[in-house]
């Protein structure tokens, strides 16, 4: 069931506990740990579920064993992100690993994506354009809520409507990185 339900400010401190645990675990192999999707935006409704960004230098083995330890599985028929329809760039820069917790209270989905790929920027350029960007968020929020009414078990419908909703977004967002000339700030654990 797809249930979209308002923000809560205790999404920030489920992160901030498992950032803590993954740092601990990762070490050197995570580059950055961020906060990212919709449970990282203040005010913007969700599905409770948290998503982190593990950022790597490469894919590489020694990352899944501390994942397995953490409670984390691997979801390994997803290697990529969705490609928005009027990229060119090589498959190499959406692939990515995923992988779940969903031993916890509310399950928490695990992003690893190599350094300096679009999809590694994707993700930080979303979430911060959409905290800044209120109209965006609330907009956006709107057709979660939405295609969680109209479609509340089918997720094929609800990403093949959302992930160009997303696109539109991003598209925006990186007119607005240019503009201001954007950078990722610190990792956020």
């Amino acid at each position: 069931m797809i249930t979209i339900v308002p923000y809560t400010a205790e999404w920030s401190i489920a992160f901030a506990t498992e950032a803590s645990s993954l740092r601990a675990a990762l070490g050197a192999l995570a580059l950055r740990i961020d906060h990212i999707g919709s449970t990282s935006v203040p005010g913007l409704a969700a599905k409770d579920i948290i998503d982190i960004q593990v950022t790597v230098q490469g894919f590489v083995p020694d990352i899944e064993d501390p994942l397995v330890g953490l409670g984390y599985t691997s979801l390994p028929h997803i290697t990529a992100d969705h490609r928005p329809p009027y990229t060119n760039d090589p498959d190499s820069e959406w692939a990515k690993q995923l992988y779940r917790r969903p031993d916890l209270t509310r399950p928490i989905n695990l992003h690893v994506r190599a350094q300096n790929r679009v999809n590694q920027r994707y993700a930080l350029l979303f979430r911060d354009y959409l905290r800044t960007h209120p109209g965006a968020a609330g907009a956006y929020a709107l057709i979660k809520q939405h295609l969680a009414h109209y479609h509340p078990t089918d997720w094929d419908a609800y990403y093949d409507i959302k992930d160009p909703a997303c696109d539109l977004i991003w598209q925006g967002a990186e007119e607005w990185a240019q503009r201001i000339t954007w950078v990722a700030g610190s990792s956020d654990g």
